[in-house]
């Protein structure tokens, strides 16, 4: 995982990027050992009806455009596309939405729906005085309202990862709160150690990555899954 991650950032940084594209970010969350949707990338708009066959529907389609980091401000992402028809429906709109803003996609990215669960946020960053940290929250409004997240210094042990889950206000909401699913802690706890334990991707990449984000992470009681990764290159 550490070589394979390294080469990624080292070559994006070459071709003078400052943030990698999903795909690629997502290829070092799965080398990490962090599960990631099932996806087809195709260079082509027209190709999206030969991906919906290559994967198992209700589809998500996202553009990948160099320069654009939150996908869904420019209207990039279509989701719970039910067949092949959507999807190349929606590539149609999201292409013609795209040159109303001047942006060439480059490729796009097409996956299987995730299953329903709890919306969690992980992400890390280098800290000037700390080095790397690690982050954990809620989604939805107890990240973008309340603040409701938990940090550590790198490199975290499984113990770190739990007392962190625990530390936040929602945490009984994991636990099946007020008619809430239930979801696997022990799947949050092993994402975080992938990006912030001993060999994670934080410690193994501290001189080539300034910061992670991982929203959201999809946990339910079967397990994790990261839908959506933004890598920002030192």
């Amino acid at each position: 995982m550490k070589k394979n991650a390294i080469e990624y950032l080292r070559q994006a940084r070459a071709e003078g990027l400052t943030v990698l594209d999903e795909p690629t970010g997502k290829r070092i969350l799965a080398d990490a050992g962090i599960s990631v949707p099932r996806s087809v990338i195709v260079d082509s708009q027209g190709d999206l009806r030969a991906a919906a066959d290559a994967l198992k529907a209700p589809y998500v389609l996202k553009v990948v455009a160099s320069g654009v980091v939150h996908k869904s401000d420019v209207g990039g992402v279509r989701l719970n596309l039910a067949d092949a028809d959507a999807l190349a429906t929606a590539g149609h709109e999201v292409s013609a939405l795209m040159r109303t803003q001047g942006i060439e996609p480059q490729s796009w990215l097409v996956e299987e729906l995730a299953p329903p669960g709890v919306e969690i946020v992980i992400g890390g960053a280098m800290d000037p005085e700390f080095g790397p940290m690690v982050m954990v929250g809620l989604g939805g409004i107890f990240v973008e309202v309340m603040r409701d997240v938990s940090f550590r210094i790198c490199p975290i042990c499984e113990l770190d990862a739990l007392e962190m889950i625990e530390e936040l206000k929602g945490a009984p909401i994991l636990r099946g709160a007020r008619g809430s699913q239930t979801v696997s802690i022990e799947a949050i706890a092993q994402v975080l150690l992938c990006i912030g334990g001993e060999g994670g991707v934080l410690m193994a990449c501290e001189q080539e990555l300034a910061e992670v984000d991982i929203n959201p992470l999809i946990v339910s009681k079967e397990g994790a899954v990261a839908v959506d990764a933004r890598f920002i290159l030192r």
